[in-house]
């Protein structure tokens, strides 16, 4: 890509826009690693906290990117399989760019509950030739699955679903992702377990949902990956 090396982050994308704030961030964004707040933080849809987050969240690839290359690691397919692939609480991308990067066909679909995230993702794969699909809908909203199609080769999603905070509804939710799933198809998770209840109670979570099996194909506490095959 052609931009402005200045302007650019690690990914080539262009984020000159982001580091426009000359607010200063008095407050506190420790919370962001240790959920066990019951207020929520998170205001995902002004687009200034989106546009603050993402600046933020930048600045954790290095962290992120020996899980995000087990994640892709555990992806059963072959490099060059036309799946179609779902992203639960896509954010602005980091899991897609990802999946795209490892697999040239794949068609894929970001579903988040921010439309500023969803804005920010399109912005970064505008340059994509590929059917990118969003849709903007609620994990809570028992009518999600129906919103995001289907059905789906993969499931993937990255620091999202424990937003929902209550077990209950993480539970839910993994019982949605088995039903959007083809037979064999595979669910990664890469989400901070160890933060509720743990990766054995998660792993058991997903074989209540109906899938055959479930296990961390990557683990440093609080956050593992787990592999679920439909």
């Amino acid at each position: 890509m052609s931009h402005d090396p200045k302007y650019t982050d690690s990914h080539g994308h262009s984020h000159s826009h982001s580091h426009d704030h000359g607010h200063s961030h008095s407050h506190d964004h420790s919370h962001d690693h240790h959920h066990h707040h019951h207020h929520d933080p998170h205001d995902w849809h002004s687009h200034r906290y989106v546009a603050d987050w993402i600046a933020r969240d930048a600045r954790r690839m290095a962290e992120r990117m020996p899980i995000l290359e087990a994640l892709i690691a555990a992806v059963p397919f072959p490099s060059d399989a036309a799946i179609d692939v779902l992203d639960v609480g896509a954010g602005a991308g980091v899991v897609t760019e990802a999946v795209l990067d490892a697999f040239p066909a794949a068609r894929l679909t970001l579903q988040d509950f921010s439309e500023h995230m969803l804005a920010r993702a399109k912005e970064t794969f505008s340059s994509h030739d590929r059917a990118i699909h969003y849709v903007q809908c609620d994990l809570n909203d028992p009518a999600w699955p129906h919103k995001v199609g289907g059905p789906f080769d993969l499931v993937v999603s990255g620091i999202a679903i424990h937003n929902l905070k209550d077990l209950a509804a993480m539970a839910a939710c993994y019982e949605a992702v088995h039903g959007l799933l083809k037979p064999g198809g595979c669910f990664l998770d890469y989400d901070h377990f160890d933060n509720f209840g743990g990766v054995p109670l998660h792993q058991h979570s997903m074989k209540v949902a109906g899938f055959k099996a479930a296990d961390p194909v990557w683990h440093r506490h609080p956050t593992a990956v787990i592999k679920a095959v439909a």
